[in-house]
């Protein structure tokens, strides 16, 4: 990573909402993230893990400005230094900031894949276009295919060459490997490593933990729509006496390699979130503090941490 003071994008104090209809005309705010942070330096991979339902891929909508118009948005989100306004989103959404969506109906079906892949760029990126199908495996007449003669696989890596063709500053892979070969996955991160060696960032989003360890810089840990942990990917590595968290602990824990020990309990429904701690039902540490106050953010060991046990 190359390490600098400034940062490439600042997200805190996040909450997402949605307004929905619950009984007849009624209608109540669901508040699907609430108080999360994240910070994203120039020349970094920053992965995301957790459960489904963590706030994962509402967080790369949040960023690129695509959330659905029931959806509100507080916190403060900054890129450069500049509040991500709706407006900045727009200009710089495709641009400057890229998405590798997780979902393959991203594609337009009535389209062919060069010409998604290739975009509005003049003039054509075609040689960019064939290098990055070459590395992917993909042959020269995926171009000429329309989404429906794509396998999963293959959609998904048009997508990631899609995303990396923009030579955007950030790029969000959302579960980018899905459907791919080890090796073709790993050819993507080491795309996307590539991309951050020239002084330009990921955020990887991913449920294939291991690959996350391996290529990333930092890993953050969602757990109900908040952030409980922002740590090295080498603490990760080490095991779960390096971690701060008790929810990341257990995530270590739960990896097959790791003896695959569940946890008691499940991770909170958006409706029906405990007072405090998000954790604190299902955590062995808890106390009566924890269950009444939600904990604040804390700098412990070269990493960060919601919790008022970490240590």
């Amino acid at each position: 990573m190359n390490q600098k003071n400034e940062t490439l994008l600042e997200i805190h104090d996040l909450s997402i909402s949605f307004r929905m209809y619950s009984h007849g005309l009624e209608q109540r705010d669901l508040q699907v993230i609430s108080d999360l942070y994240l910070t994203v330096y120039p020349g970094e991979i920053v992965a995301i893990a957790g459960s489904s339902g963590s706030g994962k891929s509402l967080l790369a909508s949040a960023i690129l400005g695509i959330l659905p118009e029931n959806a509100a948005v507080h916190g403060h989100l900054h890129y450069k230094g500049q509040e991500l306004t709706p407006e900045l989103q727009k200009q710089l959404r495709g641009k400057e900031i890229a998405l590798a969506p997780q979902s393959v109906t991203f594609l337009d079906p009535l389209m062919k894949t060069g010409p998604q892949v290739d975009g509005h760029r003049r003039p054509k990126p075609i040689d960019k276009r064939k290098q990055l199908f070459q590395r992917f495996e993909l042959p020269d007449t995926t171009q000429h295919l329309y989404p429906f003669q794509l396998s999963g696989g293959m959609a998904r890596r048009v997508l990631v060459s899609a995303a990396l063709i923009t030579g955007a500053e950030l790029i969000i892979a959302d579960e980018p490997t899905p459907g791919m070969s080890l090796e073709q996955a790993l050819e993507a991160l080491r795309m996307l490593r590539e991309m951050t060696n020239e002084g330009k960032s990921v955020i990887l989003i991913t449920h294939d933990i291991d690959l996350a360890f391996e290529f990333s810089d930092r890993v953050a840990v969602f757990y109900a729509g908040t952030t409980v942990e922002t740590a090295p990917a080498s603490d990760f590595k080490t095991g779960p006496e390096a971690l701060r968290h008790p929810y990341s602990k257990a995530l270590w824990r739960a990896l097959p390699q790791n003896g695959f020990q569940p946890i008691e309990g499940f991770q909170p429904y958006a409706g029906d979130l405990p007072k405090g701690c998000l954790f604190a039902p299902r955590c062995p540490y808890r106390t009566s503090r924890c269950i009444s106050n939600v904990p604040p953010v804390r700098e412990v060991r070269g990493g960060e941490v919601r919790c008022y046990h970490g240590a």
